[in-house]
């Protein structure tokens, strides 16, 4: 069965700074025709697996200390910090020594995360595992 998703306009909690993340679990928070919202939770020293998505894709640092892992280096973000990632970059995030919480904001173009009906997607699995499958 699919989550809900919020609806544009919809208010979208994505958590208190301060607030402990294991009560949270990664989830697609809204999903329209052209945009999709990631809250991701990684636990400490987590991985998430390298993956593309086919257009551009914002990662923000909501809390925590979070790498961002490409084949040609890394970017590291604290709290507040954020980078954009062209169309089809390889890439996979890496919690540090804390837990972290990521948004991801997905550009849609015809399909979920690209022109490819859903090729190079990523859900994060229900239960808060962090890692993301294919939806």
């Amino acid at each position: 069965m699919a989550l809900p998703h919020a609806q544009p306009l919809d208010v979208v909690d994505v958590g208190r700074p301060g607030e402990p993340l294991v009560v949270t679990r990664s989830t697609s928070l809204i999903r329209t025709g052209r945009l999709q919202l990631l809250h991701l939770v990684l636990a400490a020293r987590e991985d998430q697996p390298l993956h593309r998505v086919e257009d551009e894709c914002v990662l923000q640092c909501l809390t925590g200390d979070v790498e961002v892992v490409m084949p040609g280096g890394t970017r590291r973000l604290g709290p507040g910090q954020l980078v954009v990632l062209p169309a089809g970059q390889v890439h996979g995030l890496r919690a540090r020594a804390v837990e972290s919480a990521v948004l991801a904001t997905l550009l849609l173009n015809g399909g979920d995360a690209g022109d490819a009906g859903g090729a190079g997607a990523r859900t994060p699995q229900p239960g808060g595992s962090g890692t993301p499958r294919s939806s």
